[in-house]
Protein backbone atom coordinates (compact mmCIF):
# COMPACT_ATOMS: atom_id res chain seq x y z
CA UNK A 1 0.00 0.00 0.00
CA UNK A 2 1.45 3.41 -0.93
CA UNK A 3 1.73 6.27 1.56
CA UNK A 4 -1.26 8.18 0.18
CA UNK A 5 -3.57 5.18 0.48
CA UNK A 6 -2.34 4.26 3.93
CA UNK A 7 -2.94 7.78 5.19
CA UNK A 8 -6.43 7.80 3.72
CA UNK A 9 -7.13 4.44 5.38
CA UNK A 10 -5.95 5.85 8.67
CA UNK A 11 -8.45 8.68 8.47
CA UNK A 12 -11.34 6.25 8.36
CA UNK A 13 -10.92 5.59 12.05
CA UNK A 14 -10.19 1.93 11.36
CA UNK A 15 -7.04 0.53 12.99
CA UNK A 16 -3.75 0.22 11.18
CA UNK A 17 -2.46 -3.32 11.69
CA UNK A 18 1.02 -4.76 12.02
CA UNK A 19 2.29 -6.40 8.82
CA UNK A 20 5.48 -8.15 9.97
CA UNK A 21 5.60 -11.86 9.13
CA UNK A 22 4.81 -14.07 12.11
CA UNK A 23 3.57 -11.09 14.12
CA UNK A 24 0.07 -10.99 15.55
CA UNK A 25 -2.25 -8.51 13.85
CA UNK A 26 -2.33 -5.83 16.52
CA UNK A 27 -4.55 -2.77 16.13
CA UNK A 28 -2.57 0.46 16.14
CA UNK A 29 -4.26 3.84 16.39
CA UNK A 30 -3.13 6.34 13.73
CA UNK A 31 -1.97 8.88 16.34
CA UNK A 32 -0.04 6.15 18.14
CA UNK A 33 1.55 5.18 14.84
CA UNK A 34 2.74 8.73 14.27
CA UNK A 35 4.01 8.93 17.85
CA UNK A 36 6.25 5.97 16.94
CA UNK A 37 7.36 7.19 13.52
CA UNK A 38 7.48 11.00 13.69
CA UNK A 39 7.20 11.39 17.46
CA UNK A 40 9.34 14.51 17.85
CA UNK A 41 7.46 16.39 15.11
CA UNK A 42 5.15 19.15 16.32
CA UNK A 43 1.54 17.95 16.25
CA UNK A 44 -0.25 20.93 17.84
CA UNK A 45 0.73 24.52 18.54
CA UNK A 46 -1.73 26.47 20.73
CA UNK A 47 -0.59 30.07 20.28
CA UNK A 48 -2.75 32.67 22.05
CA UNK A 49 -1.79 36.35 22.32
CA UNK A 50 -0.49 37.26 25.78
CA UNK A 51 -0.24 33.59 26.82
CA UNK A 52 2.66 31.14 26.79
CA UNK A 53 2.75 29.13 23.57
CA UNK A 54 1.79 25.48 24.12
CA UNK A 55 3.53 23.01 21.81
CA UNK A 56 2.84 19.27 21.75
CA UNK A 57 4.79 16.79 19.70
CA UNK A 58 3.02 13.71 18.36
CA UNK A 59 4.40 11.78 21.35
CA UNK A 60 3.00 14.36 23.78
CA UNK A 61 -0.39 14.61 22.04
CA UNK A 62 -0.68 10.83 22.03
CA UNK A 63 0.20 10.59 25.73
CA UNK A 64 -2.31 13.31 26.67
CA UNK A 65 -4.99 11.63 24.53
CA UNK A 66 -4.30 8.21 26.05
CA UNK A 67 -4.55 9.52 29.60
CA UNK A 68 -7.82 11.27 28.78
CA UNK A 69 -9.12 8.08 27.15
CA UNK A 70 -8.29 6.05 30.27
CA UNK A 71 -10.08 8.60 32.47
CA UNK A 72 -13.18 8.46 30.27
CA UNK A 73 -13.22 4.66 30.48
CA UNK A 74 -12.85 4.89 34.26
CA UNK A 75 -15.92 7.16 34.28
CA UNK A 76 -17.99 4.57 32.44
CA UNK A 77 -17.51 5.53 28.80
CA UNK A 78 -17.86 2.55 26.48
CA UNK A 79 -18.00 2.29 22.67
CA UNK A 80 -20.97 4.33 21.50
CA UNK A 81 -21.17 6.54 24.62
CA UNK A 82 -21.76 10.21 23.75
CA UNK A 83 -19.20 12.67 25.10
CA UNK A 84 -20.03 16.37 24.65
CA UNK A 85 -17.17 18.84 24.40
CA UNK A 86 -17.46 22.62 24.60
CA UNK A 87 -14.93 25.43 24.35
CA UNK A 88 -12.96 27.72 22.13
CA UNK A 89 -10.24 26.21 19.97
CA UNK A 90 -7.46 24.62 22.02
CA UNK A 91 -5.03 21.72 22.19
CA UNK A 92 -7.19 19.87 24.79
CA UNK A 93 -10.03 19.78 22.23
CA UNK A 94 -7.74 18.06 19.74
CA UNK A 95 -6.84 15.57 22.47
CA UNK A 96 -10.51 14.87 23.22
CA UNK A 97 -11.19 13.98 19.58
CA UNK A 98 -8.33 11.50 19.64
CA UNK A 99 -9.30 10.07 23.02
CA UNK A 100 -12.88 9.47 21.91
CA UNK A 101 -11.71 7.72 18.74
CA UNK A 102 -9.31 5.48 20.64
CA UNK A 103 -12.12 4.10 22.86
CA UNK A 104 -14.95 4.14 20.32
CA UNK A 105 -16.89 6.97 22.00
CA UNK A 106 -18.99 9.44 20.00
CA UNK A 107 -17.64 13.00 20.21
CA UNK A 108 -20.40 15.63 20.23
CA UNK A 109 -19.27 19.26 19.79
CA UNK A 110 -21.30 21.96 21.53
CA UNK A 111 -21.28 25.57 20.35
CA UNK A 112 -19.89 27.63 23.23
CA UNK A 113 -21.92 30.60 21.99
CA UNK A 114 -25.20 28.83 22.81
CA UNK A 115 -27.53 30.09 25.47
CA UNK A 116 -28.51 27.79 28.35
CA UNK A 117 -31.64 26.37 26.70
CA UNK A 118 -29.84 25.65 23.43
CA UNK A 119 -26.97 23.95 25.25
CA UNK A 120 -29.35 21.89 27.37
CA UNK A 121 -31.22 20.71 24.27
CA UNK A 122 -28.10 19.39 22.54
CA UNK A 123 -26.67 17.70 25.63
CA UNK A 124 -29.98 16.13 26.61
CA UNK A 125 -30.98 15.12 23.08
CA UNK A 126 -27.61 13.49 22.47
CA UNK A 127 -27.94 11.31 25.62
CA UNK A 128 -24.40 12.30 26.61
CA UNK A 129 -23.13 11.10 29.98
CA UNK A 130 -19.90 13.15 30.05
CA UNK A 131 -19.37 16.86 29.36
CA UNK A 132 -15.81 18.05 28.73
CA UNK A 133 -15.71 21.85 28.94
CA UNK A 134 -13.25 24.72 28.85
CA UNK A 135 -13.13 26.69 32.12
CA UNK A 136 -14.18 29.80 30.19
CA UNK A 137 -17.42 28.05 29.17
CA UNK A 138 -18.02 26.19 32.42
CA UNK A 139 -20.60 28.73 33.60
CA UNK A 140 -22.82 27.69 30.69
CA UNK A 141 -22.84 24.11 31.94
CA UNK A 142 -23.18 25.16 35.59
CA UNK A 143 -26.34 27.10 34.70
CA UNK A 144 -28.08 23.95 33.45
CA UNK A 145 -26.34 21.26 35.53
CA UNK A 146 -29.46 20.46 37.56
CA UNK A 147 -31.38 19.77 34.33
CA UNK A 148 -28.76 17.42 32.88
CA UNK A 149 -30.17 14.26 34.41
CA UNK A 150 -28.25 11.93 32.07
CA UNK A 151 -24.83 13.51 32.69
CA UNK A 152 -22.74 11.77 35.34
CA UNK A 153 -19.57 13.89 35.15
CA UNK A 154 -18.47 17.35 34.00
CA UNK A 155 -14.74 17.60 33.28
CA UNK A 156 -13.36 21.17 33.30
CA UNK A 157 -10.03 21.69 31.55
CA UNK A 158 -7.74 24.75 31.45
CA UNK A 159 -9.10 25.73 34.86
CA UNK A 160 -7.80 25.18 38.38
CA UNK A 161 -5.66 22.24 37.29
CA UNK A 162 -7.66 19.52 39.05
CA UNK A 163 -8.47 17.69 35.81
CA UNK A 164 -4.88 17.89 34.63
CA UNK A 165 -3.69 16.41 37.95
CA UNK A 166 -6.17 13.55 37.57
CA UNK A 167 -4.99 12.94 34.01
CA UNK A 168 -1.38 12.69 35.18
CA UNK A 169 -2.43 9.78 37.40
CA UNK A 170 -3.81 7.84 34.40
CA UNK A 171 -1.84 5.28 32.37
CA UNK A 172 0.02 6.51 29.30
CA UNK A 173 -0.32 3.20 27.43
CA UNK A 174 -2.79 2.77 24.61
CA UNK A 175 -6.32 2.03 25.86
CA UNK A 176 -7.65 -1.36 24.86
CA UNK A 177 -10.68 -1.54 22.59
CA UNK A 178 -12.77 -4.65 22.06
CA UNK A 179 -12.08 -6.31 18.71
CA UNK A 180 -14.52 -5.23 16.02
CA UNK A 181 -15.72 -2.11 17.81
CA UNK A 182 -16.39 0.78 15.43
CA UNK A 183 -14.24 3.85 16.05
CA UNK A 184 -14.11 7.42 14.90
CA UNK A 185 -17.78 8.34 15.33
CA UNK A 186 -18.87 11.96 15.62
CA UNK A 187 -22.27 13.57 15.99
CA UNK A 188 -22.45 17.20 14.93
CA UNK A 189 -25.65 19.12 15.52
CA UNK A 190 -26.69 21.10 12.48
CA UNK A 191 -26.64 24.86 12.91
CA UNK A 192 -30.37 25.11 13.50
CA UNK A 193 -31.00 28.07 11.18
CA UNK A 194 -34.57 26.77 11.06
CA UNK A 195 -36.16 24.89 13.95
CA UNK A 196 -34.30 22.66 16.41
CA UNK A 197 -30.83 21.41 15.44
CA UNK A 198 -30.48 17.74 14.53
CA UNK A 199 -27.61 15.45 15.46
CA UNK A 200 -25.94 14.22 12.27
CA UNK A 201 -24.29 10.94 13.24
CA UNK A 202 -21.30 9.80 11.19
CA UNK A 203 -19.50 6.53 11.93
CA UNK A 204 -16.09 7.25 10.51
CA UNK A 205 -15.22 7.47 6.82
CA UNK A 206 -16.31 4.43 4.86
CA UNK A 207 -14.62 5.10 1.53
CA UNK A 208 -10.83 5.56 1.85
CA UNK A 209 -10.43 5.65 -1.92
CA UNK A 210 -12.68 8.72 -2.23
CA UNK A 211 -10.79 10.49 0.56
CA UNK A 212 -7.50 9.52 -1.03
CA UNK A 213 -8.74 10.90 -4.33
CA UNK A 214 -9.57 14.25 -2.73
CA UNK A 215 -6.20 14.38 -0.95
CA UNK A 216 -4.40 13.65 -4.20
CA UNK A 217 -6.44 16.14 -6.23
CA UNK A 218 -5.88 19.03 -3.81
CA UNK A 219 -2.28 17.97 -3.26
CA UNK A 220 -1.99 17.77 0.52
CA UNK A 221 1.50 16.87 1.76
CA UNK A 222 2.87 15.56 5.08
CA UNK A 223 4.84 18.77 5.58
CA UNK A 224 1.75 21.01 5.38
CA UNK A 225 1.06 23.37 8.27
CA UNK A 226 -2.69 23.67 8.98
CA UNK A 227 -4.25 26.71 10.67
CA UNK A 228 -7.69 26.57 12.30
CA UNK A 229 -9.75 29.38 10.76
CA UNK A 230 -13.04 29.31 12.64
CA UNK A 231 -14.40 27.16 15.46
CA UNK A 232 -13.49 23.47 15.63
CA UNK A 233 -17.05 22.60 16.66
CA UNK A 234 -18.03 23.25 13.04
CA UNK A 235 -17.65 20.34 10.62
CA UNK A 236 -15.47 22.31 8.18
CA UNK A 237 -12.58 23.60 10.33
CA UNK A 238 -12.83 20.53 12.56
CA UNK A 239 -13.04 18.00 9.74
CA UNK A 240 -10.10 19.46 7.86
CA UNK A 241 -8.10 19.55 11.11
CA UNK A 242 -8.71 15.78 11.41
CA UNK A 243 -7.56 15.38 7.82
CA UNK A 244 -4.44 17.42 8.61
CA UNK A 245 -3.59 15.24 11.59
CA UNK A 246 -4.15 12.15 9.46
CA UNK A 247 -1.52 13.51 7.07
CA UNK A 248 0.88 14.06 10.03
CA UNK A 249 0.62 17.83 9.58
CA UNK A 250 1.30 20.32 12.33
CA UNK A 251 -1.93 22.02 13.44
CA UNK A 252 -1.70 25.69 14.47
CA UNK A 253 -4.60 26.62 16.72
CA UNK A 254 -6.06 30.10 16.77
CA UNK A 255 -8.26 30.19 19.84
CA UNK A 256 -10.67 32.82 18.53
CA UNK A 257 -10.57 34.49 15.15
CA UNK A 258 -8.93 37.88 14.83
CA UNK A 259 -7.83 38.97 11.34
CA UNK A 260 -4.44 40.48 12.18
CA UNK A 261 -3.60 37.70 14.63
CA UNK A 262 -4.51 35.23 11.86
CA UNK A 263 -1.93 36.89 9.60
CA UNK A 264 0.59 36.73 12.43
CA UNK A 265 0.11 32.99 12.71
CA UNK A 266 0.38 32.49 8.94
CA UNK A 267 3.65 34.43 8.92
CA UNK A 268 5.14 32.96 12.11
CA UNK A 269 4.51 29.30 11.32
CA UNK A 270 4.64 29.42 7.51
CA UNK A 271 1.07 28.15 7.31
CA UNK A 272 0.40 26.34 4.03
CA UNK A 273 -3.22 25.23 4.34
CA UNK A 274 -6.51 26.12 6.02
CA UNK A 275 -10.27 25.97 5.59
CA UNK A 276 -12.33 29.13 5.82
CA UNK A 277 -15.81 30.55 5.60
CA UNK A 278 -16.05 33.83 3.67
CA UNK A 279 -16.35 36.16 6.65
CA UNK A 280 -12.86 35.64 8.16
CA UNK A 281 -11.09 36.11 4.83
CA UNK A 282 -13.22 39.16 4.04
CA UNK A 283 -12.03 40.62 7.35
CA UNK A 284 -8.40 39.78 6.55
CA UNK A 285 -8.58 41.33 3.07
CA UNK A 286 -10.28 44.44 4.48
CA UNK A 287 -7.42 45.24 6.84
CA UNK A 288 -5.44 48.39 5.96
CA UNK A 289 -2.54 47.75 3.59
CA UNK A 290 -0.02 48.90 6.20
CA UNK A 291 -1.28 46.12 8.49
CA UNK A 292 -1.31 43.39 5.85
CA UNK A 293 2.15 44.33 4.63
CA UNK A 294 3.65 43.46 8.01
CA UNK A 295 3.06 39.77 7.37
CA UNK A 296 4.36 37.33 4.76
CA UNK A 297 1.52 35.35 3.16
CA UNK A 298 3.44 33.55 0.43
CA UNK A 299 3.51 30.22 2.31
CA UNK A 300 -0.22 29.61 1.70
CA UNK A 301 -0.49 26.75 -0.80
CA UNK A 302 -4.08 25.57 -0.47
CA UNK A 303 -6.90 27.50 1.18
CA UNK A 304 -10.23 25.66 1.07
CA UNK A 305 -13.18 28.01 0.63
CA UNK A 306 -16.49 26.74 1.99
CA UNK A 307 -18.96 26.86 4.95
CA UNK A 308 -20.94 29.51 3.04
CA UNK A 309 -20.66 30.64 -0.58
CA UNK A 310 -17.69 32.84 -1.44
CA UNK A 311 -18.68 35.66 -3.76
CA UNK A 312 -16.69 36.32 -6.92
CA UNK A 313 -15.74 39.72 -5.50
CA UNK A 314 -14.26 38.11 -2.38
CA UNK A 315 -12.29 35.63 -4.49
CA UNK A 316 -10.83 38.53 -6.44
CA UNK A 317 -9.82 40.23 -3.19
CA UNK A 318 -8.21 37.03 -1.87
CA UNK A 319 -6.27 36.38 -5.08
CA UNK A 320 -4.90 39.93 -4.96
CA UNK A 321 -3.42 39.20 -1.52
CA UNK A 322 -2.39 35.52 -1.63
CA UNK A 323 -0.70 33.15 -4.11
CA UNK A 324 -2.83 32.83 -7.24
CA UNK A 325 -2.74 29.02 -7.25
CA UNK A 326 -3.72 28.62 -3.59
CA UNK A 327 -7.50 29.04 -3.73
CA UNK A 328 -9.64 25.92 -3.81
CA UNK A 329 -13.38 25.76 -3.20
CA UNK A 330 -15.48 22.85 -2.06
CA UNK A 331 -19.21 22.45 -1.73
CA UNK A 332 -20.47 20.17 0.99
CA UNK A 333 -22.29 19.92 4.28
CA UNK A 334 -22.14 18.34 7.71
CA UNK A 335 -24.44 15.60 6.46
CA UNK A 336 -23.06 14.90 2.98
CA UNK A 337 -19.36 15.65 3.31
CA UNK A 338 -17.35 17.21 0.46
CA UNK A 339 -19.30 16.87 -2.79
CA UNK A 340 -17.70 19.18 -5.37
CA UNK A 341 -14.25 20.72 -5.82
CA UNK A 342 -13.30 23.82 -7.82
CA UNK A 343 -9.59 23.99 -8.67
CA UNK A 344 -7.50 27.19 -8.63
CA UNK A 345 -7.39 27.31 -12.43
CA UNK A 346 -11.19 27.57 -12.53
CA UNK A 347 -11.75 30.22 -9.86
CA UNK A 348 -11.96 33.13 -12.28
CA UNK A 349 -12.87 31.09 -15.36
CA UNK A 350 -16.03 29.73 -13.72
CA UNK A 351 -17.48 32.56 -11.63
CA UNK A 352 -20.16 31.30 -9.28
CA UNK A 353 -19.32 27.63 -9.72
CA UNK A 354 -18.51 25.29 -6.84
CA UNK A 355 -16.78 22.85 -9.18
CA UNK A 356 -16.97 19.31 -10.47
CA UNK A 357 -18.07 16.27 -8.44
CA UNK A 358 -15.42 15.20 -5.93
CA UNK A 359 -13.83 11.75 -6.28
CA UNK A 360 -16.32 9.00 -5.41
CA UNK A 361 -19.33 11.38 -5.46
CA UNK A 362 -22.38 10.97 -7.69
CA UNK A 363 -24.66 14.01 -8.05
CA UNK A 364 -28.05 14.38 -9.67
CA UNK A 365 -30.69 17.11 -9.81
CA UNK A 366 -34.45 16.62 -9.43
CA UNK A 367 -37.24 19.00 -10.37
CA UNK A 368 -40.28 19.69 -8.17
CA UNK A 369 -42.11 16.70 -9.67
CA UNK A 370 -39.26 14.36 -8.76
CA UNK A 371 -38.01 13.99 -12.33
CA UNK A 372 -34.26 13.85 -12.90
CA UNK A 373 -32.90 16.89 -14.76
CA UNK A 374 -30.58 16.00 -17.62
CA UNK A 375 -30.34 19.38 -19.36
CA UNK A 376 -27.66 21.96 -18.50
CA UNK A 377 -28.55 25.29 -16.86
CA UNK A 378 -31.85 24.02 -15.41
CA UNK A 379 -32.12 24.43 -11.61
CA UNK A 380 -33.18 21.53 -9.43
CA UNK A 381 -32.72 20.16 -5.95
CA UNK A 382 -29.26 18.64 -5.56
CA UNK A 383 -29.00 15.04 -4.34
CA UNK A 384 -25.80 13.14 -3.56
CA UNK A 385 -24.96 9.43 -3.53
CA UNK A 386 -21.69 8.31 -1.96
CA UNK A 387 -20.22 6.33 0.89
CA UNK A 388 -19.38 9.63 2.59
CA UNK A 389 -22.89 10.67 3.57
CA UNK A 390 -23.86 10.62 7.22
CA UNK A 391 -25.51 7.60 8.84
CA UNK A 392 -28.53 9.10 10.59
CA UNK A 393 -30.17 12.03 12.28
CA UNK A 394 -30.08 10.93 15.89
CA UNK A 395 -33.59 10.17 17.14
CA UNK A 396 -35.03 11.77 13.98
CA UNK A 397 -35.34 8.98 11.43
CA UNK A 398 -38.33 10.73 9.84
CA UNK A 399 -36.18 13.76 8.99
CA UNK A 400 -33.50 11.48 7.58
CA UNK A 401 -36.03 9.70 5.38
CA UNK A 402 -37.61 12.97 4.20
CA UNK A 403 -34.30 14.12 2.74
CA UNK A 404 -33.45 11.19 0.52
CA UNK A 405 -34.54 9.43 -2.63
CA UNK A 406 -33.34 5.86 -2.34
CA UNK A 407 -29.56 6.06 -1.97
CA UNK A 408 -29.50 9.77 -2.81
CA UNK A 409 -29.52 12.39 -0.04
CA UNK A 410 -30.12 16.15 0.01
CA UNK A 411 -29.82 19.11 2.35
CA UNK A 412 -32.24 21.19 0.28
CA UNK A 413 -29.84 23.12 -1.96
CA UNK A 414 -30.95 24.26 -5.42
CA UNK A 415 -28.27 23.94 -8.11
CA UNK A 416 -27.68 23.68 -11.83
CA UNK A 417 -24.77 22.47 -13.95
CA UNK A 418 -23.32 23.98 -17.09
CA UNK A 419 -22.39 22.32 -20.37
CA UNK A 420 -18.99 21.26 -18.97
CA UNK A 421 -20.53 19.59 -15.90
CA UNK A 422 -19.59 22.29 -13.40
CA UNK A 423 -22.12 22.82 -10.62
CA UNK A 424 -23.53 26.13 -9.37
CA UNK A 425 -25.45 26.45 -6.10
CA UNK A 426 -28.36 28.80 -6.78
CA UNK A 427 -29.57 28.91 -3.17
CA UNK A 428 -31.13 26.98 -0.36
CA UNK A 429 -34.61 25.71 -1.28
CA UNK A 430 -36.13 27.37 1.79
CA UNK A 431 -34.56 30.77 0.91
CA UNK A 432 -35.91 31.02 -2.63
CA UNK A 433 -38.10 34.10 -3.23
CA UNK A 434 -41.22 33.85 -5.39
CA UNK A 435 -42.16 37.34 -6.51
CA UNK A 436 -44.91 37.83 -9.05
CA UNK A 437 -44.61 34.14 -9.96
CA UNK A 438 -40.87 34.41 -10.70
CA UNK A 439 -38.30 32.33 -8.81
CA UNK A 440 -35.51 34.52 -7.45
CA UNK A 441 -32.41 33.12 -5.77
CA UNK A 442 -30.96 35.47 -3.12
CA UNK A 443 -27.41 34.15 -3.57
CA UNK A 444 -27.31 35.54 -7.10
CA UNK A 445 -28.38 39.00 -5.91
CA UNK A 446 -25.95 38.92 -2.99
CA UNK A 447 -23.10 38.05 -5.35
CA UNK A 448 -23.99 41.00 -7.59
CA UNK A 449 -24.31 43.51 -4.74
CA UNK A 450 -21.00 42.43 -3.18
CA UNK A 451 -19.29 43.85 -6.27
CA UNK A 452 -20.15 47.34 -4.98
CA UNK A 453 -17.05 48.73 -3.21
CA UNK A 454 -19.21 50.33 -0.53
CA UNK A 455 -20.84 47.04 0.53
CA UNK A 456 -18.97 44.97 3.11
CA UNK A 457 -21.63 42.31 3.68
CA UNK A 458 -25.16 41.66 2.42
CA UNK A 459 -28.15 39.40 3.01
CA UNK A 460 -31.07 39.18 0.59
CA UNK A 461 -34.40 37.64 1.59
CA UNK A 462 -38.15 37.80 1.01
CA UNK A 463 -40.49 40.17 2.79
CA UNK A 464 -44.29 40.21 2.34
CA UNK A 465 -45.82 42.17 -0.53
CA UNK A 466 -49.55 42.66 -1.08
CA UNK A 467 -48.90 43.19 -4.77
CA UNK A 468 -46.31 40.50 -5.54
CA UNK A 469 -46.75 38.01 -2.71
CA UNK A 470 -43.08 38.35 -1.79
CA UNK A 471 -40.70 41.23 -2.39
CA UNK A 472 -36.89 41.25 -2.59
CA UNK A 473 -35.25 42.99 0.37
CA UNK A 474 -31.52 43.57 1.00
CA UNK A 475 -29.90 44.19 4.37
CA UNK A 476 -26.50 45.82 3.96
CA UNK A 477 -23.39 46.23 6.10
CA UNK A 478 -21.53 49.27 4.81
CA UNK A 479 -17.82 49.24 4.17
CA UNK A 480 -16.23 51.56 6.76
CA UNK A 481 -14.87 53.67 3.89
CA UNK A 482 -18.41 54.31 2.55
CA UNK A 483 -20.49 55.58 5.48
CA UNK A 484 -22.78 57.59 3.18
CA UNK A 485 -23.97 54.65 1.07
CA UNK A 486 -27.74 55.02 0.63
CA UNK A 487 -30.70 52.87 -0.34
CA UNK A 488 -30.86 54.64 -3.70
CA UNK A 489 -27.17 53.89 -4.33
CA UNK A 490 -27.75 50.18 -3.73
CA UNK A 491 -30.86 49.96 -5.90
CA UNK A 492 -29.22 51.89 -8.74
CA UNK A 493 -26.22 49.55 -8.65
CA UNK A 494 -28.57 46.55 -8.73
CA UNK A 495 -30.32 47.97 -11.82
CA UNK A 496 -26.98 47.97 -13.63
CA UNK A 497 -26.29 44.31 -12.88
CA UNK A 498 -29.59 42.44 -12.49
CA UNK A 499 -32.86 41.79 -14.28
CA UNK A 500 -35.71 44.02 -13.18
CA UNK A 501 -37.58 41.43 -11.12
CA UNK A 502 -34.40 40.65 -9.11
CA UNK A 503 -33.75 44.22 -7.99
CA UNK A 504 -34.31 44.81 -4.26
CA UNK A 505 -37.47 46.83 -3.67
CA UNK A 506 -36.20 47.94 -0.26
CA UNK A 507 -32.89 48.19 1.56
CA UNK A 508 -31.98 48.38 5.23
CA UNK A 509 -28.63 48.82 6.98
CA UNK A 510 -27.11 47.10 10.02
CA UNK A 511 -23.68 47.34 11.67
CA UNK A 512 -23.30 43.55 11.23
CA UNK A 513 -25.32 40.55 10.09
CA UNK A 514 -26.34 37.76 12.45
CA UNK A 515 -24.39 34.59 11.72
CA UNK A 516 -23.74 31.21 13.24
CA UNK A 517 -20.28 30.43 14.58
CA UNK A 518 -19.47 28.78 11.25
CA UNK A 519 -20.32 31.94 9.30
CA UNK A 520 -23.75 31.00 7.95
CA UNK A 521 -26.28 33.80 7.74
CA UNK A 522 -29.19 33.59 10.16
CA UNK A 523 -31.76 34.90 7.70
CA UNK A 524 -34.53 33.71 9.97
CA UNK A 525 -33.61 36.48 12.43
CA UNK A 526 -33.56 39.08 9.66
CA UNK A 527 -36.88 37.97 8.15
CA UNK A 528 -38.82 37.50 11.36
CA UNK A 529 -39.82 41.16 12.03
CA UNK A 530 -41.22 41.55 8.52
CA UNK A 531 -43.32 38.37 8.72
CA UNK A 532 -44.57 38.73 12.28
CA UNK A 533 -48.25 37.80 12.47
CA UNK A 534 -48.30 36.36 8.95
CA UNK A 535 -48.41 32.80 7.72
CA UNK A 536 -44.83 32.11 6.66
CA UNK A 537 -42.11 29.53 6.21
CA UNK A 538 -39.64 31.50 8.29
CA UNK A 539 -39.74 29.11 11.30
Amino acid sequence: MDRLSSRADALTGEPVRGQDAGMASTPTDILAAYANTVGDKLAVVDDRPEHPVLKWTFVELNRWSNQLAHLLVHLGVTPGTKVVWCGQNSAPIVALGNAARKIGAVAVPLNYRFGPDEAWYVIDNSDATIVYVDAESADLIDAIRSRLTKVSDVLVYDGDGDLEKELNRQPVAEPSVATGESTGATMIYTSGTTGKPKGALRKGIRDPSALGGMIGLIGYQPDDIYLTTGPLYHSGPGGFAVLAQGMSNTIIIQRKFDPEDWLRLVDTYRVSTTFSAPTPIRMVCSLPDEVKNRYDRTSMRRLIANAAPWSFALKQKYLAEFPSDSLWEVYGSTELGVDTILAPSDQLRKPGSCGLPAPGIEITLFDEQGKEIAEPNVPGELFVRSASVFDAYYKAQDKYDEERRGDFHTVGDIAYRDEEGYYYIADRKKDMIITGGMNVYPAEIEAALEQHPGIFDVAVFAIPSDEWGESVHATIVKDPASPNLSEDDVIQFAREHLAGYKIPRSVSFLPELPRTGSGKLLKRELRAPYWAGRETKVG
